[in-house]
């Protein structure tokens, strides 16, 4: 089965350009836990629907991963970590230019 590569860096870029950075839309919900081989794992909700989990690695970047998908990402800060599950499940959409 072929794989896709995702230019994360451009993908956060083109999702984000319509997007404010502020915090999240108030019917997204983050919570935490610790895990033994991430350290902190944060998990985005929506409502009780789980959406995605992302982490900080060693490096310093932020790895998101959304629900049902073996597709790990890596990006620069949480809020594109966010971003990126949020696009990949097609909740927010990249603005037109």
């Amino acid at each position: 089965m072929p794989q896709a590569t995702i230019d994360t860096q451009a993908f956060v870029e083109n999702v984000a350009a319509g997007i404010a950075p502020t915090n999240l839309a108030p019917d997204f919900e983050i919570d935490s836990i610790e895990d033994g081989d991430f350290g902190t794992l944060y998990r985005l909700w929506k409502s009780y629907h789980f959406l995605g989990s992302f982490y900080q690695n060693l490096d310093g970047k932020w790895i998101a991963q959304p629900a049902n998908s073996d597709c790990k990402l890596e990006c620069d800060t949480e809020y594109q970590a966010q971003l990126v599950i949020l696009a990949m499940l097609g909740l927010v959409v990249p603005s037109a230019a």
